[in-house]
């Protein structure tokens, strides 16, 4: 067995839902499992069996039943999962409707506001109402151009209620990459705020809006949120009114239309930067099913939680915590920065609410790290039970970070998926220890492997992240994809009947698991398949290196790979530094990781969600036209590495 540090170790494991699931599965089909990876044996063996026992588990609203779990596990893409149930996915995430805070929302320097359960199943009916009287209907588009807010909950809430289709996308977007997106869908209604705030500062959101519509007709009305300082104008605005104005004030009771399992709910979009996003289409019940997996066995939710994630209406984590509602839970909602007034903000919002399950991005916990933010001296914390982590890896220095300067008794997840599944494929185990630098398990349910070329399955070696068996949140096809094409070639093209990701990872002998970034990135030096992440681990811990971003270039028949160094303010790359972090690089990692070149820069590229994009990086020094700027937070630094000199020429 490999070394492994552990971190943590649950105190009481069998307290937790997975054990007590687990209890369930071993009862109900006269099993003796004991250990968790021999649960998820259990769970990806027996598919059927497995999703049968969770749906009778988790207590789904339906009101027909289904005749079976799934025609053909092993169909992919195409599996029908529950053929013959009807539900509804807003009734499952309103059937609390009593007193107890349902959502908490903080904007930056704003008052807390506080909707109950009964407060948000009120209004949702009032503009379910609205909504109907509008013409919205089973299976039309309804658009979200609005921050973390509640009423972006409330809009997709009632659009599910009647079955129609939710779309969003955060108000940081430019207008290019707005209209990327919903101009493939043609929504009829779209809701958007006044504005938002970001780092003290308020902005206005009208002005783009308006210049998105004149190039999205198919909108018939326009419901503008009054939130940001700025009064909110509408009169300029064809077809639009105040949110305020347009909630019924008499309306007829709330109905859930009772809906197939594979009914759409969502429409997300691939982050590439490639060509238009890729239009994916989520399913009510596959959504509603897996998330309540994850969330209650895989992080232990309840009633008496309160969960964060620090996430914008763009992200698929925004569609995931919002799916915490139908386990009773209190959600709390952030618009603005996270370092504002400063480095304690978030922490200090965990006091203020009780949040006991906190989320956010790798990005932040190396940024708080890098700014020397000790949570542990400024913050009391005693809340919080759970970290979770994702949007890239967490390099192991950052669980170091967690576990000295936020907090020692603490479960910190670091969990990985994307939005074409909305969900994980590995994620956190209440009853498993933490090692440092590893997520700590796979998925029940998710049959996911190491793969190589050839489709053999590696343990303790890197290869491509896969799952051989369908599993209920596969997206049901995409939008304008008639043939199904472009979803076949999505994840397909690779290994015939196998979902391909396009992760780099490795599994361990106990299935802790390591991922090395996506593998359009990989560096190949030499044929030898390397992980950018393990490079990064070590650059980045250096003190005069704020940023980094390594690709491999195609170079004489080989490729050789280019590091760019991002360095703090007052620092300078001299012969010695590059001969050090050789040198480290070299003991590290391996003499194959080590650069041919490294360059400083000014800046690194990343996407709005906070992931580093280096194919667009490998495209733009390849003389490649990158199409997609709009999904990058700053597209402006893709032409610092156009024209560089030691790049180019032989």
């Amino acid at each position: 067995m490999l070394h492994k540090q552990i971190l943590w170790t649950p105190p009481y494991p069998e307290q937790t839902q997975m054990a007590q699931f687990l209890q369930r599965v071993n009862t109900n089909n006269q099993l003796k499992l004991s250990s968790y990876e021999e649960f998820h044996n259990w769970s990806v063996r027996h598919v059927s069996e497995f999703w049968n026992q969770f749906w009778d588990y988790s207590n789904i609203i339906h009101s027909a039943p289904y005749h079976q779990v799934v025609d053909d596990e092993k169909k992919m893409p195409g599996a029908k999962w529950f053929p013959g149930s009807k539900l509804n996915y807003a009734e499952n995430l309103l059937k609390y409707r009593d007193n107890r805070p349902a959502i908490h929302f903080k904007g930056e320097g704003q008052p807390t506001q506080t909707y109950s359960y009964s407060d948000l199943y009120n209004e949702v009916e009032q503009l379910a109402h609205s909504l109907r009287e509008l013409g919205v209907k089973k299976g039309d588009r309804v658009a979200g151009f609005i921050p973390n807010m509640p009423q972006a909950i409330i809009a997709m809430l009632a659009t599910a209620s009647i079955g129609a289709i939710w779309s969003s996308s955060s108000p940081d977007f430019g207008i290019k990459g707005v209209l990327d997106r919903f101009t493939q869908i043609e929504p009829k209604v779209i809701f958007a705020a006044n504005g938002y705030y970001y780092n003290g500062k308020s902005f206005d959101s009208l002005d783009k809006l308006s210049n998105i519509l004149k190039s999205l007709p198919s909108i018939e009305k326009v419901i503008i949120v009054g939130y940001s300082e700025n009064k909110p104008q509408v009169s300029h605005i064809d077809n639009a009114v105040h949110y305020s104005e347009f909630l019924s004030t008499s309306p007829e009771p709330l109905i859930f239309e009772q809906l197939p399992f594979d009914h759409p709910l969502y429409i997300m979009y691939s982050s590439g930067t490639t060509g238009l996003p890729k239009s994916i289409v989520h399913s009510a019940g596959g959504t509603l099913i897996q998330h309540l997996k994850e969330l209650r066995l895989h992080c232990d939710l309840s009633r008496e939680d309160t969960i964060f994630y620090y996430t914008t209406c763009g992200w698929m984590m925004w569609n995931w915590l919002v799916s915490s509602l139908g386990l009773g839970a209190t959600i709390v909602l952030f618009d603005g920065s996270p370092f504002y007034p400063d480095g304690n903000a978030m922490w200090y919002m965990v006091d203020e609410l009780n949040i006991t399950i906190f989320g956010t991005s790798a990005k932040f916990i190396d940024a708080s790290k890098e700014a020397n933010i000790d949570p542990s001296h400024d913050a009391d914390l005693s809340s919080l039970k759970t970290i979770l982590s994702t949007g890239s890896s967490l390099v192991e220095e950052n669980f170091d970070y967690v576990y000295s300067k936020i907090k020692q008794n603490i479960l910190l997840a670091s969990i990985s998926g994307g939005t074409d599944i909305v969900s994980c494929f590995a994620l956190g185990n209440p009853m498993l220890p933490v090692v440092r630098g590893e997520l700590q398990c796979r998925g029940l349910g998710m049959d996911v492997h190491a793969l190589d070329h050839a489709g053999h399955s590696l343990i303790n070696e890197k290869g491509e992240l896969a799952c051989k068996t369908a599993f209920p949140s596969m997206p049901i096809y995409f939008w304008n994809d008639p043939n199904g094409l472009k979803y076949h070639n999505a994840y397909f093209g690779l290994f015939p009947n196998i979902w391909h990701h396009g992760d780099f990872i490795q599994i361990s002998e106990y299935g802790g698991v390591k991922i090395f970034g996506r593998s359009d990135a990989t560096l190949n030096p030499g044929g030898v398949r390397i992980g950018t992440s393990e490079i990064y681990r070590v650059v980045e811990n250096l003190n005069y290196i704020e940023d980094s971003l390594v690709i491999g270039q195609d170079w004489e028949g080989d490729q050789r790979v280019v590091l760019f160094l991002k360095l703090k303010n007052d620092k300078k790359i001299t012969d010695e530094r590059i001969l050090n972090i050789r040198i480290l690089i070299k003991k590290h990692c391996s003499p194959r990781h080590v650069p041919s070149i490294i360059l400083p820069i000014n800046d690194i590229p990343y996407t709005i969600n906070g992931k580093k994009v280096e194919v667009a990086v490998k495209k733009v020094i390849d003389g490649e036209e990158v199409t997609n700027k709009d999904v990058l937070a700053n597209p402006d630094s893709l032409e610092l590495y156009k024209n560089i000199p030691e790049l180019s020429g032989h």
